[in-house]
């Protein structure tokens, strides 16, 4: 059985992530990319989908003293502690310029420890078993267009038993060995060998020289660096896109079907990044996020799609992998994501929003994105009165969703208020001021019921949802309108799930068209937190912080939801929109961080 989510950290190249488990497994990798197959799935499967566990040798040593990550930076270290000595293991990725390497240094502390690698490389998402060979001091692995191969530094023996490498070796105290896993196309010659020692410390000068433009000197700076940092590693770097998470399939309900693959970059991200990312001093990232959306959305503004591939690829077709049983038996395991092709209003909001904010944090224009928001703008104007699938993407029939026409004012709002404030860029500003006023009045009139004083999930619905927390923050209205304060009041009491927020109800109306049920959402937490403090409640706003930073693993990580019931975390892992809540609510708290109206 795998891990609890919490139980991994997360080690990266800004390509790609892999998943380390406190019992020394690496139980999820994808080369050479965030959406690649894995060559490790014991994460939704079991041993033989592929691992590699390099831990204390026996059986009475079962999961680690202690771990952390070393400094600001994403190299993890994991203390061991047996019998007969103690014992470090150093994990990390190095940034790449092509190939990736996994890198696994033990260090030797005090006595000696008796240690065992076992490596199960599995390509296609655990499916094939790749031939072995010896050569030139590595095993060589492989399948189709893959190939693995494994050394060590120095070197030592090697062996193979049951399809999988096996290495035994005692290190005393002060002895150090490396191991190197690379993975590289199978038609193309020995690739080049890393230095394993070199890489750490190159590694380790790479991210605090990154840390160190960090500007944020609050009251949980390290909660906060910590989660820019796996921002960080959830970005391609050669694209500047940012993926959801680096998982696919973990659930939002153990054994249920709520399974998605989460290792694409969403539009409605974009927004919250930029001003998290800008806030803390972080401008280059800013800059190639910015880019990253300008190529992905351009073309017909009708074929805009709400999330794309992590280098902007426009087709993300879904499937089951029906070999793997899934995490905890929670099936279907799915690659790729169907609702890619779903009509979601909001995110012309969010993409003029995220625009219009780089605009007025000082990053320079392109000269065609003014062109491509006049063209989103076109279309909208055509399209903010139909029924959609909305910011949750359900699976059930499109309605008029209050989120979506509240971003489609926004859409208008900051058309409106660019061409104010730049007067000799082309627009309709008359038209676009109408159709905002229109989409105003309209959510006003009918997502808003008035009896309950709460705005509501869609026209003519008594459902609540936690995105209409987001109100204020986008400058539809203003924090002190009653109808503000009514809706946070309803949401924390109906949306209640354990002290956290739900998004919204799943299982009562039906909306998604899916079964069964989640468990607290934690980017809506972080929301609701915003909005208390909004509205004056300073104090309850503090103490749900508090509570959600309590929720992290010991690494600092969280992944989409939250389960008050079991304790634990649900959903893809880590998760980067609730890393993004964190950051903008201690943001929020501490005065930095104004409403993106």
């Amino acid at each position: 059985m795998p891990g609890r989510i919490e139980d991994y950290a997360l080690i990266g190249d800004l390509q790609t992530a892999a998943l380390v488990g406190k019992d020394g497994s690496i139980d999820w990798l994808c080369l050479p990319r965030f959406d690649s197959a894995s060559v490790f799935a014991a994460l939704l499967g079991d041993r033989g989908n592929g691992r590699w566990r390099l831990a204390p040798a026996g059986k009475d040593v079962t999961e680690c003293a202690s771990r952390a990550y070393r400094g600001d930076t994403l190299v993890l270290d994991t203390v061991w502690e047996t019998p007969s000595g103690s014992v470090k293991v150093t994990d990390f990725m190095p940034q790449r310029d092509r190939l990736p390497d996994v890198i696994r240094v033990v260090e030797g502390l005090s006595g000696e420890v008796a240690m065992r690698s076992e490596l199960a490389l599995r390509f296609d998402y655990g499916s094939v078993v790749p031939w072995v060979r010896r050569t030139d001091h590595h095993r060589v692995a492989i399948a189709g267009p893959d190939s693995v191969w494994l050394r060590s530094e120095p070197p030592v023996p090697m062996y193979g038993r049951d399809m999988r490498t096996y290495t035994d070796v005692t290190v005393g105290a002060g002895e150090r060995i490396a191991f190197v896993l690379t993975w590289h196309p199978s038609h193309e010659k020995l690739p080049r060998r890393v230095d394993p020692y070199e890489a750490l410390e190159q590694s380790l000068a790479d991210w605090q020289e990154w840390s160190g433009r960090f500007s944020y000197d609050g009251p949980w700076r390290d909660a906060v660096l910590r989660s820019l940092i796996t921002l960080k590693a959830l970005t391609y770097a050669p694209s500047g896109g940012i993926a959801a998470a680096a998982t696919t399939s973990l659930p939002e309900e153990i054994g249920g079907v709520r399974n998605w693959d989460y290792r694409y970059c969403w539009l409605r991200d974009a927004a919250l990044t930029l001003n998290a990312l800008i806030s803390c001093g972080f401008l280059d990232e800013a800059h190639a996020w910015r880019d990253w959306l300008l190529r992905a959305v351009a073309g017909d503004p009708a074929d805009l799609q709400i999330m794309y591939g992590i280098a902007g690829e426009r087709r993300l077709p879904e499937y089951e992998v029906p070999w793997l049983r899934g995490y905890e038996g929670s099936a279907p395991v799915r690659v790729g994501n169907a609702a890619a092709g779903q009509l979601q209003l909001d995110v012309y909001g969010e993409v003029l929003d995220s625009l219009f904010l780089a605009r007025d944090r000082g990053l320079k224009d392109e000269p065609h994105a003014w062109n491509l928001q006049r063209a989103l703008m076109d279309f909208l104007e055509t399209k903010w009165r139909e029924p959609d699938e909305g910011l949750w993407e359900v699976r059930g029939p499109r309605r008029h969703f209050v989120h979506s026409k509240v971003m489609a004012w926004v859409a208008a709002d900051r058309a409106v208020r660019t061409l104010e404030a730049v007067p000799h860029l082309r627009g309709d500003l008359a038209r676009w001021r109408s159709m905002r006023a229109q989409v105003h009045a309209e959510v006003c009139e009918k997502g808003y019921d008035a009896t309950r004083n709460t705005f509501t999930q869609y026209y003519g619905s008594a459902e609540l949802d936690a995105a209409t927390l987001l109100i204020p923050q986008v400058g539809f209205l203003p924090l002190t309108d009653r109808r503000v304060r009514g809706t946070v009041e309803a949401v924390r009491r109906e949306l209640d799930n354990g002290g956290f927020v739900r998004r919204y109800s799943p299982d009562t109306g039906g909306v998604d068209g899916l079964p069964g049920s989640e468990g607290a959402f934690l980017a809506c937490s972080f929301w609701l937190a915003d909005a208390l403090h909004g509205i004056g409640l300073q104090d309850e706003a503090g103490e749900l912080f508090e509570k959600l930073l309590g929720l992290r693993n010991d690494v600092g990580l969280l992944s989409e939801e939250w389960d008050p019931a079991a304790g634990r975390q649900l959903g893809n892992f880590p998760q980067a929109f609730s890393h993004i809540g964190l950051v903008n609510t201690a943001l929020t708290l501490s005065g930095r961080q104004q409403g993106r109206g």
